[in-house]
């Protein structure tokens, strides 16, 4: 942002924290190049932060740009959110009070609350639901231990809450999704 001269507007309103929109050529061009450097691997120390860079650059000049950059700009609500959804993603196994995310971030509760829920469409212990459910999946689908195991790898005090929950994101208990998963994917050895 700073070499580019791209500011945030302060009266934009920060929006979701999720876009899809169209991908104009340059970016797809910027993006395809990064992928092909996978085919010269030394190649990538040097080119490959120059792609990001280019990447970012061309996404900051998008029609979302301007919701993007508030994300980055420090001291501005939209920031102080990105700090919360950071602190939550890296303690999503331990139990928080909103009152002390509220804390950490300096901001009120209800502002928190509000803006979190502007940006992500969830309230911060939903967002920490989701995060919880998606590494557990994602722990299903890599190693070898039962849900039980799983919920409390990521947090879950109670196994059978943790069942619920899964199957109320995903349409499935535990077991029944990794098993349609693993044949979706066709690694069917169990």
């Amino acid at each position: 942002m700073k070499e580019s001269g791209i500011k945030p507007s302060p009266t934009e309103q920060a929006k979701r924290g999720l876009f899809i929109n169209e991908v104009d050529v340059p970016l797809l061009d910027a993006v395809t190049r990064l992928i092909q450097l996978l085919d010269k691997p030394m190649d990538i120390p040097l080119l490959a932060p120059l792609l990001i860079k280019e990447i970012l650059y061309r996404v900051l000049q998008g029609k979302h740009g301007g919701t993007l950059t508030q994300l980055a700009v420090e001291g501005d609500g939209a920031f102080r959110i990105k700090a919360a959804i950071d602190y939550i993603k890296e303690h999503y196994k331990q139990a928080f009070r909103v009152e002390e995310l509220a804390e950490h971030v300096n901001m009120s509760m209800p502002t928190l609350h509000r803006r979190f829920k502007e940006i992500t469409a969830m309230t911060p212990i939903q967002f920490q639901k989701q995060l919880r459910l998606q590494a557990a999946r994602s722990f299903l689908l890599s190693e070898s231990m039962n849900a039980a195991d799983v919920a409390f790898q990521v947090g879950y005090e109670s196994p059978s809450q943790f069942s619920r929950e899964y199957s109320r994101l995903f349409g499935l208990s535990p077991i029944q999704d990794i098993k349609r998963l693993k044949i979706l994917d066709g690694n069917t050895s169990d």
